[in-house]
């Protein structure tokens, strides 16, 4: 019996259309694409049932190549936790706000430990465009009377553990659709204040799968 003729094709979601109009959207404004180009493509996007027909319209794009090949298996979920030993306990980088703001956003090198503390102030953690050097990120966060908002890639993992005490302690749990992707863990406490993650819409590591080789070969 040949199981691929009798194995259902994977059905998209909307977030999987909208991912693909992402990568076409940029690809016209690049240059890769023409208007008519574009527009008949996502034609096809709004009208595409299952991963098989949206995987055509992107995969001669760099962003769309990384896409197919991330939907080829099933990725296992990312741990709830680090396994010991894998972040170490001292912070590599500190980001202080007090009665101030603090932000790290653009093309930065992320630590593998960051602690940020917002005291009747703000820090913002935007991750789209970092560099991710290692595969497991912890991301410490506390809020006194202030706010800690962090942005994460949509193609990464995303974890949170922590409380608030007459504030919030938001964390949009995200499973990337590679299992090799890196694994950003929140945790917090927020006391009368705010801290929020989650990720950053139409933002993609675009070099994940020929970054992930080379570091998971060294």
């Amino acid at each position: 019996m040949d199981l691929e003729k009798h194995t259902p094709a994977l059905r998209a979601s909307d977030a999987d259309r909208d991912r693909t109009a992402d990568i076409l959207r940029e690809a016209l404004a690049e240059g890769r694409l023409t208007a008519e180009e574009h527009a008949e493509r996502i034609d096809g996007v709004y009208r595409a049932k299952t991963m098989a027909e949206l995987e055509p319209l992107v995969g001669d794009l760099p962003a769309g190549h990384g896409q197919a090949h991330a939907t080829a298996r099933a990725p296992e979920p990312a741990p709830a936790r680090p396994a010991p030993g894998v972040v170490p306990p001292v912070a590599d980088e500190n980001l202080v706000a007090v009665l101030s703001s603090s932000v790290r956003k653009g093309r930065w090198r992320v630590s593998r430990r960051t602690h940020a503390y917002a005291v009747f102030g703000s820090v913002e953690i935007d991750l789209s465009e970092a560099i991710f050097e290692q595969r497991h990120v912890v991301i410490k966060a506390v809020s006194i009377f202030g706010s800690v908002d962090i942005r994460v890639p949509e193609n990464v993992s995303l974890r949170g553990s922590g409380s608030g005490i007459l504030g919030s302690f938001e964390v949009n749990t995200l499973d990337s659709p590679d299992q090799d992707a890196p694994v950003v863990y929140v945790d917090g406490l927020a006391v009368l204040g705010s801290i929020e993650a989650r990720p950053k819409r139409g933002k993609l590591i675009r070099d994940l799968h020929d970054r992930l080789r080379k570091h998971l070969g060294n």
